[in-house]
Formats: C-alpha cells, structure tokens, sequence
C-alpha cells in the first residue's frame, strides 16, 4: 500500500502548488466583477482541485466501477495536461517582472523619479496580455485531448503489410497474420467500443493470430468485463500469446514477490487460456500446413531499464534449428536490438507492442512521428537490418491517458511471402 500511496500524496501535493501558483497568477489580474463574485470563483477553484484529487485517491485505493475510475481520471489528465501548459508563459511572465524590478531598484538615477507606472513600489502586476495567452494555450491541449477521448480512443484501423520471408514454404505463400496488442482492459469504459475493434479483426479472417502482451494494466480481475469479448477472437491456425511488463503486476504489488503477486500472475495466465489462447512463456510451437511447418516462438517479458526482464530465448528456440521460419512474439521492442540481433540472427521476425505510438504524434501513408521515438528508436511499423524484421504495433487499448492524437488503435494484418 505505502508503495502506491506515498508517490501519490508526493504527485498531489505539486499539483496542489501548480494550483496556487496559477491562483495566484490569475488573481493578480484586475477584474471588474464584484468581489462576491471573486470570492466564489476562489471557492470553486480550490473546492474542484481538492475534490478531484480525493477522487483519484479514491478511484485508486477502493473498487469503484471501471467507468467512474476513468472518467475521474480523465478528468484529472486533462486539467493536469491544461495546467502544465498554462506554467512556461508564467515563469515567462515573472522572469519579466523581475527583471524590470531589478532594473528599477538598482539602476535608477539618484534624484530621479521613478515612471509613472512605477508609483505602485514593488507590487508590479502581472501581465494581464501573458494571463490570458496562457488561458488561450492551456485550452489547446484541453480541445485536442478531450478530442483524442471522444474520437480516438477507440477509432481502431487496419493497417496491412506485406512480410518478405526467403525461406518461407510454398504453402504459406499469401496466409493471413493478425497481430493485436496491449489491450490494458483496465483503461477501458466502452464494451460496445471495444467489440465493434474485435469484429473489425474477426472480418480479415486471419489464419493465425498473434497478441503480444499487456493483457491488463495491472490486475487479471481487470479482463472480468471483457472476457466474453476477446474469447471471439479465434483463427484456424491458432491465436498465440505472451506477456508484457504490466501483465507481472509489479506496478501495483510492487517490485518484490509476494503471495498475492504470484496468485495474480497466475489468474493471468489463466485467462489466456480461458479465452482459447495459447501463451507461449519461453516456448516454441511448430505451426504445420499440408506436411510443411513454421515456428513460432514467444518468451516472457524481456525490457532494459527499469522495465522486468524474464524472458529466455534459451528455452524458447531449443530444438528449433530444423524449422525454416521463426516468428518471435516479444513484448518490448527494445529486445530486438539489445539482444535478438546479436545472440539470434535465426529469427525472421520479431513482434512487439508496449510503446503505444506514446498515443501522441502523426502518422501518414509517408511520415510518422511520435515522442516516443526519442525514447524508442523501433516504436511503430516494420524495421528491418540485414535479414532480419521487427514489427512494433501501436497497441490496441490506451494506459494514463484515455485516448489517442494522431496514433490511432491498430489492428495489423500480414501477408506471408515469399522473398
């Protein structure tokens, strides 16, 4: 508990001081209202800022309803995200007014009077011209957020690739490959929304189908809601899984191992298979057709940095030197680099999520750009050195942030051919 709740009260205890930094600012400003009517915006200034952050605590600490922990969150990430935006044009602001009262406490003339607009002393009021452009730059992220929320977040798209394999059998010339990932179950708050992404996968006719982790945020109980929707997702050849890093729950019991940690990443695992999957944890499967066959590999969660580390492609590509086409399903796309391509120059593909796109950024037929990339060279769309390819979905749900600007939810469906 004091895991959560400490980096919490930290988090709150800034937002509360942006709060008064911003009051403030915006007090400070002449208003021709009455001061009745001051004193009540005051009031719901602060009664909306304290309101909001107990409702956080709230939502996090106590089994509310998936909807109303989202939507509190939602709007806790757009004030937030407005507030943040509001800051550079007043520190912009009272550099300003520092400067012109150094100017004016240490470089005026003895004798001289100080400029008519001085005769207020040391109390220089803010500029009412930098307030207001800040009001107007803070509504920019809280428009495009809110717009992200209502049309992005579950705007799914088909994105199609073609996969160039040299030793690829001639029975799996043209077969169909769907990949989805990180569905994070606890984000969403729409079934309908979420469904209607499904039938849009269900309609490719996929022949086989790969989910490359993030099942949950944090815990399995998340998918209770869910479940009957993602066990639809079915393909002839198999639908084959693995985990991502929130799918451990370390960010919710903590780093350690516990029993309650253990007896969550099992319900996990088990939901996988309720839902017909087969997750692969440091495993191969040999995928036939007509007497000619593929490999498709998985391993556990393997991320650099503070991400965990438990996947071993030791296991996972054991007795596999006959196969002539291996499939990777691995979370992070940061594996490929740190390790695929140096230890396993055997593996054709390599799949991966866990970026998201950041849900931020632009994406066209010719040119995409997200933050994200600064953090993650390989984050979105296929990569490839030498005989080797990694392909990075966007992910299917949203994590913090409930919605998506210009990197859209994706569902990816390949065509195997041959080189």
């Amino acid at each position: 508990m004091s895991d959560r709740i400490i980096p919490l009260i930290s988090v709150s205890l800034v937002l509360l001081l942006i709060d008064w930094y911003i009051y403030t600012a915006i007090r400070s400003v002449r208003y021709k209202g009455n001061k009745k009517t001051i004193s009540r915006l005051s009031y719901a200034w602060w009664a909306y800022s304290f309101l909001l952050i107990i409702g956080v605590f709230v939502s996090i600490f106590f089994n509310l309803r998936l909807t109303t922990r989202a939507i509190l969150l939602v709007i806790f990430f757009i004030t937030l995200a407005s507030k943040l935006f509001f800051l550079p044009l007043l520190f912009i602001d009272d550099l300003r007014r520092g400067l012109i009262w150094g100017k004016r406490k240490f470089f005026r003339k003895k004798g001289t009077k100080p400029d008519a607009t001085l005769e207020q002393g040391e109390k220089i009021s803010r500029s009412a011209f930098l307030i207001k452009a800040g009001i107007a730059v803070a509504a920019v992220p809280f428009a495009s957020l809110s717009w992200g929320i209502a049309s992005g977040a579950y705007d799914y798209r088909i994105k199609r690739q073609a996969l160039f394999l040299p030793n690829l059998p001639k029975v799996f010339e043209g077969i169909k490959l769907g990949q989805i990932s990180d569905i994070h179950s606890g984000s969403f708050y729409n079934k309908k929304a979420v469904s209607g992404g499904v039938e849009m996968l269900l309609a490719e006719k996929p022949d086989f189908i790969f989910f490359t982790g993030d099942l949950v945020n944090n815990l399995a109980s998340e998918m209770r809601d869910y479940q009957d929707i993602f066990s639809k997702v079915k393909a002839p050849l198999g639908v084959y899984s693995t985990l991502g890093n929130h799918d451990y729950g370390d960010y919710y019991f903590g780093k350690d191992p516990s029993p309650a940690k253990a007896k969550n990443l099992a319900e996990v695992i088990k939901t996988h298979k309720h839902l017909g999957w087969d997750l692969l944890m440091n495993q191969h499967r040999r995928l036939k057709v007509d007497g000619e066959e593929i490999g498709i590999l998985g391993i556990e969660n393997w991320g650099v940095g503070r991400f965990s580390k438990h996947g071993r492609m030791d296991l996972a590509i054991k007795n596999t030197d006959d196969i002539p086409v291996k499939l990777l399903l691995s979370h992070d796309p940061s594996h490929w680099r740190a390790q695929v391509l140096k230890e396993y120059p055997q593996i054709d593909v390599m799949f991966s999520g866990h970026t998201h796109g950041m849900q931020f950024g632009v994406a066209t037929e010719n040119f995409k750009w997200s933050p994200v990339q600064y953090v993650y060279p390989e984050w979105a769309g296929l990569y490839q050195q030498g005989n080797q390819q990694l392909y990075v979905n966007v992910g299917y749900g949203f994590l913090g942030y409930p919605g998506r600007v210009g990197i859209l939810p994706e569902i990816t469906i390949f065509e195997l051919r041959r080189a």
